[in-house]
């Protein structure tokens, strides 16, 4: 199996917050019962044993539903245009191209951090007049797990539309 990563979509830079236009995707996910802070390792196994057993390339970034977690990894060119199955541990999802306001962070994968970001973007957007949330914030990870925290690149994207009033 090769390990070249492919991107998904670009990344929102480091400190700066954007609206920006996901592209439809495949994904896979693995669903969990709690919180995804207590259970993304968990997560993780049952969709990389999906796509060792597929042959498919790793992808970046993974996405991440806090509650309840889910896991989603992007698949890739090499495999989006074959059948993928769903299993019992793991659901394959067509998902629609989705506008989001995401910011750019730096640091460890942590409930701490993520909340820090989904604040700012509520704060953002609670001072915009054109957009409003759809739905809840989710986690995109860049890296790997043996990659330092202070090294690692996150986002948290919020679903957002395009509104004449200004988000609740």
């Amino acid at each position: 199996m090769t390990y070249a990563y492919e991107q998904a979509f670009p990344k929102t830079p480091v400190g700066e917050i954007e609206v920006k236009t996901l592209p439809a995707s495949t994904l896979i996910a693995c669903h969990g019962q709690g919180d995804y802070f207590e259970r993304s390792d968990s997560l993780f196994r049952p969709l990389f044993r999906y796509i060792q057993k597929n042959d498919i390339a790793m992808t970046t970034p993974v996405e991440a539903q806090i509650q309840p977690g889910v896991m989603y990894f992007y698949i890739g060119a090499d495999a989006a245009k074959r059948p993928l199955s769903k299993t019992a541990a793991v659901d394959v999802v067509e998902m629609p191209a989705r506008t989001v306001l995401s910011v750019g962070l730096r640091g460890a994968y942590s409930s701490e951090n993520f909340a820090k970001a989904e604040a700012l973007l509520r704060a953002w957007l609670a001072e915009q007049v054109g957009y409003r949330a759809t739905g809840p914030a989710r986690a995109i990870y860049w890296n790997g797990p043996f990659t330092l925290g202070l090294l690692k690149r996150s986002e948290v994207h919020l679903p957002v539309v395009r509104s004449d009033r200004a988000s609740p």
